[in-house]
């Protein structure tokens, strides 16, 4: 693939994928910690400060819903006069939609949004404009995430986490939700991006702009918030559980709970099974 460097605008130019969150089971919980009506509006006046910095800078946002994503924004198209009504109207329409597609009630708790699909979407973005032959921005992803972690989805967020490394995009954090999130903490740390849980939430908007709104060459100069303690657990393929201790396949890496004669993944026969830690370890592309 084309070296990025050779095909960016300039250092300062910047592509911001941003991910929302906008799980109903979870904004409508004691878990959010401000209504989603006041979250979207400091999101938005942070977005409007990201196109007001450099003329040449663009904006995607896709919405990650408790059963689908999509794009609902794209800076590029339309005039910026429509920025904000198209926006809101594309979320509106994409809520109505997933809500609709929730048509299992035995959801326990908040339930988990969908993190993977919207990276998978973000990436994918990215690479069509890596691949579109002309110059192009530095591509970063920033998710906005309150929903509790998905261990189902922990095979499918580590590959778009690999995915990001390989292709140089940095994926940036804001946790919003009540507990810290383990998939977005590896995410931020193996890509080389920020993560951050804000304390006070009533000024978002001021941890967004000052964090956030910095492009990647303008970091070097900057100290921004460094994780004090990152949860490397992964989860197992046969239950979807977090654990600290697992069985692991000599020849696909898939990690279980429990000994089994024959890995479910590639279907290589056991031997004498042997424990391995899955905490503490800094995660590696194979």
């Amino acid at each position: 693939m084309t070296p990025v460097s050779s095909k960016q605008y300039a250092d300062d130019v910047s592509l911001l994928m941003v991910l929302i969150d906008t799980n109903p089971l979870f904004w409508s919980s004691s878990a959010a910690p401000l209504s989603f009506s006041k979250f979207l509006s400091q999101v938005l006046s942070f977005l409007n400060s990201i196109l007001l910095l450099n003329q040449l800078n663009q904006v995607m946002v896709i919405a990650t819903g408790l059963n689908s994503c999509d794009y609902i924004y794209d800076s590029s198209k339309g005039p910026t006069s429509q920025r904000v009504e198209s926006l809101l109207q594309k979320l509106e329409e994409f809520v109505v939609k997933d809500e609709e597609l929730n048509k299992d009630d035995s959801v326990d708790g908040i339930g988990s949004s969908l993190l993977s699909g919207s990276l998978s979407m973000a990436l994918c973005s990215i690479q069509r404009i890596f691949r579109s032959g002309s110059l192009h921005p530095q591509p970063r992803i920033l998710c906005m995430h309150g929903s509790q972690d998905g261990p189902g989805q922990y095979v499918a967020i580590m590959n778009s986490i690999f995915s990001a490394q390989r292709s140089m995009v940095p994926i940036d954090s804001c946790v919003i939700g009540s507990q810290h999130s383990a998939f977005l903490q590896q995410a931020s740390y193996i890509t080389g991006g920020v993560y951050l849980k804000p304390q006070h939430l009533d000024g978002l908007f001021q941890y967004l702009t000052t964090v956030f709104a910095t492009d990647l060459h303008s970091r070097s100069f900057l100290q921004l918030p460094k994780p004090v303690g990152v949860d490397f657990r992964a989860s197992c393929f046969c239950h979807k559980n977090t654990i600290d201790m697992g069985y692991i396949c000599s020849v696909c890496l898939s990690i279980f709970c429990k000994h089994h004669k024959k890995c479910s993944t590639c279907g290589s026969a056991f031997g004498q099974p042997q424990t391995v830690s899955t905490s503490n370890q800094k995660r590696k592309a194979p």
